[in-house]
């Protein structure tokens, strides 16, 4: 049975990375190639710093190829990546 998805579907989908369990976001636009029109990837905009005064940290870019699953409410992707280091933590290793 084939199934679809409208892109403003896709903005209320959170990504979650397997490798690690952490939680990345919501998706906030699509890449496209405009050549043949198939979805290279997904954006997840970077979080934002004390309620955006500060800034925000950089886009974040899915491949199509790190995408496993698209359910009604999870993105689930495979991307190898360290955990996002806490202030003051030291690394044993």
């Amino acid at each position: 049975m084939f199934k679809s998805c409208r892109m403003f579907d896709m903005g209320y989908k959170e990504v979650i990375n397997l490798e690690n369990g952490m939680r990345m976001g919501y998706i906030s636009d699509a890449e496209i190639d405009i050549e043949t029109g198939h979805v290279i990837g997904f954006v997840i905009e970077g979080r934002r710093r004390l309620f955006g005064l500060l800034g925000k940290e950089p886009d974040v870019s899915i491949k199509w190829e790190e995408i496993e699953k698209i359910g009604e409410d999870i993105v689930l992707i495979r991307r190898e990546e360290p955990l996002p280091r806490r202030l003051g933590e030291k690394r044993f290793y």
